[in-house]
């Protein structure tokens, strides 16, 4: 049994709910017979690999669907093992380099290198070449992107790549001005609105508005999010008419509870124990980067309307410092001291201009 985000997936371009135009420009860029290197752009859940998925359809048929799931061994310059998964067809294949960290590099060039130097089998293909798919694009070291934009313009006779990240902020320009950039944007509340009733129709129920819109409230743009709740809810309760409540995931309360912390006492001792707890999130595999946004956005919320946008300001800072650093906890607990000491120093400040 699979689950609904899964079952109603679409698998053609013309299936697509939203961005129409989009789904245009892919089935007239699959039809040329000059299809470019593509980057799809976007936040999480606004439907970047089902897209991809659907374009792979129109260029080479139903076999683009019929898939196997591999383990490869890589070996790095140090003798490294590196046990890596790729999920390919006759006619692509996808990886996910940053899953080995630093040495992505290795992986992309002999990847890369591999699939270029074979030509497509199938001679009844309607494309000669081959796709290769490159999932969380944005998390590449800058010797694997720099290895990718010498590879593109190696190779581009019998071979296209597909990027797929959330921002493009973290790409060399080089890479950027290779590709084509797709931006696929979160829908908007009609949109997933329109989805939801969409699953909810093939699934033979109906839809309460009052659900729908505490689902859509609570996805914030993520229709991934937002089919996973709506059939959480619909075990929990099954006419999705009394009191339902959308739970909130572990991680996402226990940094409201370090934000608290943050804003209700600032001291060295203080300090440690966030610290304490930042390695807990850290322990239980929350992305660094996921873990600052969360906890950044929650100490704003709580905080004086005049330091907010400070908090924030040293939030993007200390991202950016944490991506090109290796230990992610000092720059996680760095930020935390400064909004502590912008907390202090605000709070601090009115309340000696009150005494006077």
């Amino acid at each position: 049994m699979s689950l609904w985000v899964d079952k109603y997936r679409p698998r053609t371009l013309d299936d697509l709910h939203y961005h129409p135009d989009l789904s245009q420009r892919l089935k007239s860029l699959a039809a040329t017979g000059d299809f470019p290197h593509m980057l799809f752009y976007g936040p999480s859940g606004a439907g970047k690999k089902t897209r991809i998925a659907c374009t792979l359809r129109q260029l080479f048929g139903t076999g683009a669907e019929k898939i196997k799931i591999d383990q490869r061994v890589f070996m790095t310059p140090s003798k490294r093992k590196l046990d890596v998964n790729i999920v390919q067809s006759n006619y692509h294949i996808e990886i996910t380099p940053s899953d080995v960290g630093i040495y992505d590099r290795v992986v992309i060039q002999e990847i890369l290198k591999e699939i270029a130097q074979t030509q497509q089998v199938d001679l009844n293909a309607k494309q000669r070449f081959k796709v290769v798919i490159i999932n969380e694009a944005d998390s590449l070291t800058r010797d694997a992107q720099a290895a990718l934009r010498r590879t593109m313009e190696k190779y581009m006779s019998n071979m296209r790549l597909i990027l797929c990240a959330n921002s493009t902020s973290k790409l060399i320009a080089p890479i950027k001005s290779r590709c084509l950039l797709m931006r696929v944007a979160a829908p908007d509340d009609e949109e997933m609105l329109a989805v939801l009733e969409h699953v909810a129709k093939k699934e033979k129920f109906h839809l309460p508005e009052e659900a729908a819109t505490g689902i859509i409230n609570d996805a914030q743009g993520n229709l991934r999010k937002a089919l996973l709740v709506l059939e959480a809810l619909k075990m929990q309760s099954p006419d999705l008419t009394s009191n339902i409540t959308i739970a909130k995931p572990d991680w996402e309360t226990y940094c409201s509870k370090v934000a608290d912390m943050i804003v209700r006492e600032q001291s060295p001792d203080k300090v440690l124990e966030v610290r304490a707890k930042l390695y807990e999130l850290l322990a239980h595999c929350i992305p660094p980067t996921t873990i600052l946004k969360t906890i950044a956005y929650c100490v704003a919320e709580k905080s004086d309307e005049a330091i907010r946008a400070d908090i924030m300001h040293w939030a993007a800072i200390y991202e950016v410092r944490m991506r090109i650093g290796s230990k992610k906890i000092f720059h996680l607990e760095a930020w935390v001291v400064k909004v502590m000491s912008l907390t202090k120093h605000h709070y601090h400040g009115i309340s000696l201009s009150d005494d006077e």
